[in-house]
């Protein structure tokens, strides 16, 4: 057997996928696409296992972040991943997600306060 495949060969896909829902909804998502798109899952076994690895060099967050903006533009592959991240696209979505997680507060006012009658 080649090295390229000896270094697959102990993998399968319920791994794959268990591995990718561990660190989030969407980077689960994207590797099942991947295991899809082949005729035999076993030949997107490399790119799945790529794509798992980004989240040791950028993390989990921007890992899950990657894969959401991949799936959002329909770009279903290890190098789309690689791409976002390497030129922060992921972060995009980060800092949108962080602005909409503001705190509850009583000084701040949602558009319901604009929509009523204060402004009248």
């Amino acid at each position: 057997m080649p090295a390229a495949h000896r270094e697959v060969a102990g993998w399968n896909a319920e791994t794959l996928t268990s591995r990718a829902a561990a660190i989030g909804p969407r980077c689960s998502v994207l590797v099942e696409r991947l295991l899809h798109q082949r005729r035999h899952p076993q030949q997107a076994f490399r790119s799945c296992l790529g794509v798992l690895s980004l989240g040791q060099k950028y993390g989990i967050a921007r890992l899950e972040a990657a894969c959401a903006r991949a799936l959002k533009h329909n770009a279903v592959s290890w190098s789309s991943v690689q791409s976002i991240l390497k030129n922060g696209l992921d972060l995009e979505l980060l800092t949108a997600q962080r602005t909409l997680d503001l705190p509850e507060h009583e000084n701040l006012r949602g558009a319901a306060y604009y929509q009523s009658n204060h402004l009248h």
